[in-house]
């Protein structure tokens, strides 16, 4: 069972890029969306102001909406696929997943068994925060990520 713990949110600007993608290329999506977004930053002088994240706009499926890219100190002008964007203010569910993005699943299932068990209701829109890079840590067993689910 995963530690969840709930939390108090401050918005929090982002640079992304959106799109629609199938799950099967979510992959190649977020490498691509990733080197955008630190492109860009880099370009304007600028450094990420958190580790990379994905936002989910609904649960995915098939296919899902989502945005890939950065926390920022202050918005973004766009630039080409690089828009800005807001992590959303709010009282959530967090917690950490330790392990390959392939059993993200069980963690997701953890944080909304305790966001109901405490009376709340999911949002529809989540993210997840990738605090291990797997080309420095080649070892999946040892990636986390947190998973961030808002709640009312």
């Amino acid at each position: 069972m995963t530690d969840v713990r709930f939390v108090d949110l401050v918005e929090q600007p982002t640079a992304v890029v959106r799109d629609r993608v199938r799950m099967t290329e979510l992959t190649s999506f977020f490498g691509a969306a990733f080197d955008a977004v630190a492109g860009t930053l880099a370009a304007r002088g600028a450094a990420p102001a958190g580790p990379p994240f994905a936002y989910y706009h609904g649960m995915p499926t098939e296919w899902v909406d989502v945005e890939a890219g950065f926390p920022v100190r202050t918005p973004i002008e766009p630039s080409g696929t690089v828009v800005p964007s807001v992590l959303p203010a709010g009282h959530a569910a967090e917690a950490t997943h330790v392990g390959p993005y392939d059993t993200l699943g069980d963690t997701y299932d953890d944080v909304l068994g305790a966001v109901r068990a405490g009376g709340h209701q999911p949002a529809s829109g989540m993210w997840e925060y990738y605090l291990s890079d797997p080309a420095a840590e080649p070892d999946p067993a040892t990636w986390r990520t947190t998973v961030v689910w808002p709640v009312s």
